[in-house]
């Protein structure tokens, strides 16, 4: 097996993605639980709130009150998009109920995983445009099994599905900009890039970063200054015919459940202990705090360069970009800062039972090119220090891979442990509370059947290091690195209460303890 091979690495990494199921239905996952209570409103009632659910299938969170009227306080999309699948199990169940599992399970298999193992394929073409050798299968792995995107696709959240679509958004307005599309592909671009708002209110964000990218590459090409600006109001005109269905999609959504179209549920949060986060600023949104900052992104609970380290090599990556193309330096660079804002700006404290900070989930993956870009310089003949570095570098990809995979195989920490790999997930592998599989419902049971991720993850390691490191020496040094970034979070580990109380709770919480089989339907 050769990571060469696309169908080698794609074949391992959809079969890690497809047989977890980290699940665990008495956490009562509130941002999963509450999109998915009004899919059943919307199948059952024909009605966007969330009362008589709740009342016939149980209480679930982050909901918004209006006049005593219940919604969910989030972006409607991933409900709406849910809407078939629970329909087609609710005709197949008859008179019975369809349990929450099985809707769990394939809303999350059609809506999450899928998007995002096709988005893969389009991830290694693009970065096949700029790197050279294995570097676009080594960074397409990295990013499937080493950052937040690998945790989430395994939970009904936005936060992945509102990646893939923004990346897609790119992706069509970049094969656009090279003449590889005609000019409709903008108005492709405009609709993703609205479903992905419609999804997730932070996709704004990227937005904006894509449309500063794409206004510095049309007015960077060498036509005359007015056949420029004729693209540029071309490209706007039908980026907004694109967007249009979904953003008016939403404020109808907005003016139905809020009463304004401009008014999200986030102004009418049911549970007065999360207020405060929306208040001041813009939308919560205030003078950034440099300890919120410092946590997003170094944090040993979920700092995202802490528990993926690699992506930290897209920062002196950005030379290179900058040299070879600017305009996406430009984009790159604009899609930090504003990222960087916004997580320093808003209460860290709301990242609450996630892996990672779940809101630069888009981000992460237009951070492969400039890193794969430093990688790729590092590599070269001649390269000061690259013999050293270079390993180093592998190093940070092989840990992000092996933290990362780990900490999604328990994919819920909650926010007062101090480190989620060493604090949390250790101590559950240790007691056999190994990952949820589909294995479990066939008979197979923990620790068991939790030992086949850990096999299909270590496969991935063992793929990344053979091709990426050359010598013995290079292995050394990068598993050196990995030991490095191990001991970092080892010793940010108390073991104290807080750890052990939250290693009890998961472990009551457990879909498939140690010798039981837990039923799907």
């Amino acid at each position: 097996m050769e990571l060469k091979n696309p169908r080698a690495w794609f074949g391992l990494v959809a079969a890690l993605y497809l047989l977890i199921f980290p699940w665990h239905p008495g956490l009562r996952s509130p941002n999963e639980l509450c999109r998915l209570w009004q899919t059943r409103a919307i199948v059952e009632l024909g009605k966007l709130s969330l009362n008589e659910t709740i009342q016939k299938y149980g209480r679930v969170g982050d909901l918004s009150v209006v006049d005593g009227v219940l919604y969910p306080s989030k972006a409607p999309l991933m409900s709406f998009l849910a809407v078939p699948l629970y329909w087609v199990m609710f005709k197949a169940a008859g008179p019975a109920w369809v349990p929450e599992l099985p809707q769990v399970f394939f809303s999350r298999l059609l809506l999450t995983v899928a998007p995002t193992l096709l988005m893969l394929v389009f991830v290694r073409r693009f970065l096949k445009a700029y790197l050279e050798g294995v570097l676009p299968e080594a960074l397409t792995v990295a990013y499937a099994l080493g950052t937040l995107a690998f945790s989430y696709s395994e939970a009904f959240f936005s936060h992945q599905a509102t990646a893939v679509l923004l990346f897609f958004a790119f992706y069509l307005a970049w094969r656009t900009l090279r003449g590889e599309l005609p000019k409709w592909g903008w108005a492709g671009a405009g609709a993703l890039a609205g479903a992905s708002v419609m999804a997730e209110y932070t996709a704004a964000l990227t937005v904006v970063a894509l449309a500063a990218w794409v206004a510095a590459a049309v007015l960077s090409r060498s036509e005359a200054r007015e056949r420029r600006f004729v693209d540029l109001a071309v490209a706007a005109g039908l980026v907004l015919l694109g967007a249009a269905p979904f953003l008016g999609g939403l404020m109808a959504y907005h003016q139905a459940c809020f009463g304004h179209p401009l008014e999200s549920g986030y102004k009418h949060l049911n549970d007065a202990g999360y207020q405060h986060w929306h208040v001041g600023g813009f939308l919560g949104i205030r003078l950034p705090d440099p300890s919120a900052f410092v946590l997003s992104f170094f944090s040993p609970l979920r700092g995202l360069f802490a528990l993926s380290p690699f992506l930290m090599l897209a920062l002196p990556g950005l030379h290179p970009l900058y040299r070879r193309e600017r305009a996406l330096f430009v984009f790159t660079v604009v899609l930090l800062v504003l990222n960087a804002y916004f997580t320093s700006s808003f209460d860290y404290t709301s990242w609450g039972w996630t892996t990672g900070p779940r809101h630069m989930t888009p981000l992460v993956p237009f951070l492969l090119l400039p890193a794969g870009l430093w990688l790729q310089a590092l590599a070269a003949p001649g390269a000061r220090l690259g013999t050293v570095l270079h390993p180093v570098a592998v190093g940070l990809v092989l840990s992000s891979v092996l933290v990362m995979g780990c900490v999604v195989f328990v994919n819920y920490v909650p926010d007062d442990v101090s480190t989620s790999l060493f604090g949390l997930c250790a101590p559950l592998f240790e007691a056999g509370y190994l990952a949820p599989t589909l294995l479990n419902f066939v008979g197979v049971t923990n620790p068991l059947a939790g030992l086949v991720p850990f096999a299909l993850l270590f496969g991935a390691l063992y793929l990344l290091g053979r091709a990426l490191l050359a010598s013995p020496r290079a292995l050394l040094i990068a598993g050196a690195m990995v030991a490095v970034h191990l001991s970092l979070l080892r010793v940010a580990t108390r073991h104290d209460d807080h750890d052990q109380g939250a290693v009890s709770f998961l472990k009551s919480v457990w879909l498939s303890p140690p010798g039981q089989t837990p039923r799907f339907w």
